[in-house]
């Protein structure tokens, strides 16, 4: 049940024994599949494959939790040309542009600042309002229009809320636990200070996955958290709503791990699937067009699943009418659909394309 007497979170660190078997053991497991992961992502020769791919994916559905819906087909289309695109595909895009502005900071910082978080909403939103600082937000149920939550209504309070939440995603002398149970408790604690107008959610997901590489357990932002949260969406605003109600750490703690876990495991499977698709894509052309072969050309097609003949141009430093050569070459090798929007040839890596489409 909601209630509409404001919530202000208690400040970190979380007073909760979370030794509990169950929660140790998952836990492990956690740990294991994203050490898995770790590895399994460096056997994609060009990193920018994965990073670009997953990123995007990621993005997709993130925004998804906040109902912005956008099909695969559009989104593909806007970033392999920004023009003519949906309110929809442009929030994705800046979804992805604010986690690799995230993660480039991270490697040269090593620090997740409150700054940073404000800077990744910005980009997300593409406005400046920052810190709410006017009264008056709540959260209500969609579909009742009851309301769910009053987060913190004063500024002060806000701030020194996130002030208190950044010195315990960077300073590990507050508490003593694993990341992963670490990452689940920054994660409540964010989205109950709620301290945006708009964007909570999608700022929040970004940190997880930024403080998952703070902390060393993964190299690049490719962990997919949002399919998990987007396929248990009412036990995960549940779940959240009990830690605030009943303290309930430890099922909210569990749906977490098992979701750290659960994720850890489908990127790989996708990483796997790239992987075994870039190297029958390359034995096909090296046996039958060898003319036409390079890594470089093989990465442009897996570096996104539209492909043009400006990419080519651009990336191969050839000419149009030898970049539009290879791509009919590629066509008629049955790797490649050409397909015409408005006066431009997109080509569609098809396997690519269908291996994310059938992820939702």
């Amino acid at each position: 049940m909601g209630s509409s007497k404001e919530f202000i979170p208690v400040p970190l660190p979380v007073t909760y024994d979370f030794s509990s078997n169950e929660i140790l053991k998952t836990v492990i497991e956690a740990n294991k599949a994203l050490a898995e992961l770790k590895g399994v992502a460096l056997t994609i020769p060009n990193q920018n494959i994965l990073l670009n791919t997953l990123v995007l994916q990621e993005a997709k559905d993130s925004s998804e939790i906040e109902n912005i819906v956008t099909t695969h087909d559009e989104l593909y289309r806007a970033l392999a040309d920004a023009k003519n695109i949906s309110k929809e595909a442009k929030e994705v895009k800046q979804y992805r542009e604010a986690v690799y502005v995230g993660f480039e900071s991270l490697k040269k910082q090593k620090i997740l600042t409150v700054n940073l978080i404000l800077q990744i909403q910005s980009i997300l939103l593409k406005n400046e309002a920052g810190i709410r600082k006017l009264p008056g937000t709540v959260l209500k149920n969609d579909k009742t229009g009851e309301v769910v939550l009053v987060p913190p209504q004063n500024y002060q309070t806000i701030l020194r809320l996130l002030k208190n939440l950044e010195q315990y995603i960077n300073d590990d002398t507050m508490q003593d636990l694993d990341p992963t149970i670490k990452m689940g408790i920054i994660h409540y604690q964010f989205e109950s200070i709620h301290p945006f107008y708009d964007g909570n959610g999608r700022t929040g997901r970004i940190i997880n996955i930024l403080y998952l590489i703070l902390k060393e357990l993964l190299d690049l932002p490719i962990l997919y958290l949002s399919r998990y949260i987007i396929r248990n969406k009412s036990n995960y605003y549940r779940l959240l709503q009990e830690v605030r109600t009943k303290n309930n750490w430890n099922d909210w703690t569990l749906f977490m791990l098992k979701g750290l876990r659960e994720t850890a495991m489908d990127t790989i499977q996708i990483i796997h699937e790239m992987r075994k698709m870039m190297k029958e894509t390359k034995n096909i052309i090296r046996e039958k067009e060898r003319g036409i072969y390079s890594k470089d050309l093989l990465e442009i097609l897996f570096y996104h699943p539209y492909t043009k003949i400006k990419f080519l141009e651009s990336h191969l430093k050839i000419h149009r009418q030898t970049a539009s050569t290879y791509l009919k070459k590629l066509e008629r090798l049955g790797l490649l659909t050409g397909v015409k929007l408005g006066r431009e040839m997109y080509y569609i890596n098809n396997r690519l394309y269908n291996l994310f489409r059938s992820k939702t």
